[in-house]
């Protein structure tokens, strides 16, 4: 082409890389998943410039709104290796919509952001599908969103995502730790696997140690290792949403990032610690298999992973009974695994010789 060729060459935004016509063929195709998650307050149409909520539809007298947002993380870059896009939209929500619910909040409506260097309909359809699973689970409304397509931005093949929820409480009744006594029982909601967090982790162990990803697990025969590591955050919203709003529970604690040495803390008042028994539940065998595979000390599982436990309640220790029965009839599973106590704030997890396969009774604690 020569140089007066190249100053009369017509410019679009295809030819820079950006398919206006593939973005809208996406919006129109999610139409109706976003439309399958609406619920009282939301009818989850998409199109607008934004999304409407309506409060009162939704039951609300005097509420105060909660948000949160929050992304997948490195898990994002198994899902793009391996070609498992499905779940990783419901761990969005997961990550979201269980931030929502230690504060009290009722999950109402969410908003995602799909970024990626050239877009891929086929894929991003498939992503936004787990992301309308997700929003029916938590009981919100997928009412908006937004696909940016940025070429150089992004590694081929690659995208991140962004999670956006917003809930609601009545006035008083919010969730702040402030009931939180000591004697307190402290239940565990068993996760669905590692969850969103430590995967930087995994996917050390996973090119350090060559692992066949798609072979069967060492640990279980009958499941493919992959799809051990990509089960999707379970969320927890509405087994916990009524005994909430009957009272019966003192606090909180979504177990992320930082564990359950960290987590936990964030729900106690000054001069009260958590006290956890690592061998109140059984330790779960891809747990196992990931601190046998990187030689990880459990000081240092309980500051990384779930350990098995997604979700953490205080509860009064006359509730702790009952509260375990309603939540296995709602089909969770729960265990009692620790109590609050007068001392420095913080959390203590122990264990026993052979706990977590320590060799020696271990202890590790964090304060603040």
């Amino acid at each position: 082409m020569s140089d007066t060729d190249k100053t009369s060459e017509a410019y679009t935004y295809a030819k820079a890389g950006v398919s206006i016509a593939a973005g809208n063929a996406l919006v129109k195709a999610i139409g109706p998943l976003a439309k399958s998650t609406a619920r009282p307050g939301a009818d989850a149409s998409l199109g607008g410039f934004g999304g409407f909520f309506d409060l009162k539809a939704a039951g609300y007298s005097d509420p105060l709104l909660v948000a949160a947002n929050d992304g997948v993380g490195t898990k994002l870059k198994l899902a793009i290796e391996s070609g498992h896009h499905d779940g990783v939209g419901i761990d969005l929500v997961a990550m979201c919509a269980n931030d929502l619910i230690v504060q009290g909040a009722e999950p109402l409506f969410f908003l995602d952001y799909f970024a990626t260097g050239r877009l891929d309909n086929a894929i991003a359809e498939r992503v936004i599908a787990g992301i309308a699973e997700g929003c029916r689970i938590a009981g919100c409304a997928l009412i908006g969103g937004e696909t940016a397509e940025m070429p150089g931005m992004y590694a081929d093949g690659d995208y991140d995502l962004a999670g956006f929820c917003v809930g609601a409480v009545e006035r008083g009744e919010a969730l702040t730790g402030g009931k939180v006594t000591d004697g307190d029982v402290i239940l565990g909601l068993a996760s669905s696997g590692v969850h969103s967090n430590g995967y930087s982790l995994v996917r050390r162990l996973a090119a350090d140690k060559g692992w066949k990803l798609d072979r069967p697990a060492l640990f279980d025969n009958e499941t493919l290792l992959i799809d051990a590591l990509m089960a999707p955050t379970r969320i927890y919203v509405k087994p916990l949403l009524p005994l909430i709003r009957a009272g019966r529970i003192h606090a909180l604690a979504h177990i992320t990032g930082g564990g359950l040495l960290e987590n936990i803390p964030r729900v106690l008042p000054d001069g009260l610690r958590a006290h956890v028994d690592a061998g109140a539940w059984e330790q779960p065998r891809l747990m196992a298999f990931l601190q046998a595979q990187g030689n990880i000390e459990p000081e240092e599982m309980a500051r990384t992973f779930n350990c098995g436990i997604g979700m953490a309640l205080v509860v009064p220790a006359g509730e702790a009974d009952a509260m375990i029965r309603d939540l296995e009839a709602a089909g969770e599973t729960a265990f009692a695994i620790g109590r609050v106590a007068a001392g420095t704030k913080g959390c203590t997890v122990t264990g026993s010789d052979g706990t977590w396969s320590a060799r020696v009774a271990w202890t590790a604690g964090h304060d603040g």
